[in-house]
């Protein structure tokens, strides 16, 4: 039986246990938005490390190791330094964490851009030393050919329109994009052009919601909305924005959670206790006896 690894939440270590593989594939993805209708949405959150996936994977029908770790994790002001060798080492531990949701590993800025041969050998990296079923990459009608390219050479690709914010510095910004009739014509052109090339899907962010809804009528491959409208065929977030683990997130953020909140408390905790000595207790201590 062909398996996969799961890490054994039972224990402090990561130990690798064989459990059978239901992983979905690209082709249901694609797939489950039959005669342009999706009847039951998709369900995406991005997921950096391999705990975190263990928590999401039976929820999600994909998981997105996003060059937001960038942000996320590493606390730097924008995607842009996000380099190949940060998102295979979380995309690999996402795909370990991980046995039910297709995982999609973000292609960061600079390493696709130069050429579709430079967009190859990176996303032919990312996927032999990951494991993930398929690469994001950012762009439409300019990264037709990329895309292309890519697909028929046996690399499945989710494509990204709308705000795209690896060119934050060319768009002035993190606002929504589409209020123009140009940026409208722009993103449909765009959507259009990345379906033709062969993605299997297209992340829409932070676009006007007439925008989102008339893509996701128009094209047949499914739309993942994320600052667009719940009438794409599927939606994804930062994971750590909906949870609330951050003051300060986007309008189209839900926060379903204050996790932050729950850990300074619990830590406020902890620290009072080892401050009083109150802990650890012999609960916690080795007797020479036990």
């Amino acid at each position: 039986m062909s398996t996969t690894f799961q890490l054994d939440t039972s224990t402090s270590r990561a130990t690798p246990t064989p459990k059978p593989r239901k992983r979905l594939t690209v082709p249901r993805i694609r797939d489950h938005k039959k005669d342009g209708v999706t009847k039951e949405p998709l369900v995406m959150l991005t997921a950096y490390t391999a705990r975190q996936a263990q928590l999401l994977d039976a929820h999600c029908d994909m998981l997105l190791v996003g060059d937001s770790l960038g942000q996320v994790i590493y606390g730097l002001d924008s995607t842009l330094p996000v380099t190949p060798e940060m998102m295979i080492a979380h995309g690999a531990a996402v795909v370990r964490g991980s046995y039910h949701s297709v995982v999609v590993v973000d292609m960061p800025f600079g390493s696709y851009e130069a050429s579709k041969e430079q967009a190859f050998d990176t996303a032919a990296r990312i996927m032999a030393e990951t494991g993930c079923a398929a690469v994001k990459l950012e762009g439409g009608v300019a990264m037709a050919e990329t895309i292309d390219f890519l697909t028929n050479r046996g690399i499945p690709v989710m494509a990204h329109v709308g705000l795209t914010p690896q060119a934050v510095n060319v768009l002035g910004g993190y606002a929504a994009r589409g209020r123009s009739q140009q940026e409208h014509e722009k993103i449909i052109g765009d959507g259009q052009a990345v379906q033709e090339a062969g993605a299997f899907a297209v992340v829409i962010e932070g676009v006007v919601e007439p925008i989102a809804v008339a893509l996701t009528k128009e094209l047949e491959i499914p739309t993942i909305g994320i600052g667009a409208s719940a009438q794409c065929d599927g939606q994804v977030l930062v994971t750590e924005d909906m949870l609330g683990m951050f003051e300060r997130v986007p309008r189209f953020v839900k926060r379903y959670e204050d996790i932050a909140g729950m850990i300074d408390k619990t830590v406020e905790k902890y620290a009072e206790e080892v401050r009083a000595r109150t802990f650890p207790t012999k609960d916690q201590t080795y007797q020479p006896k036990d």
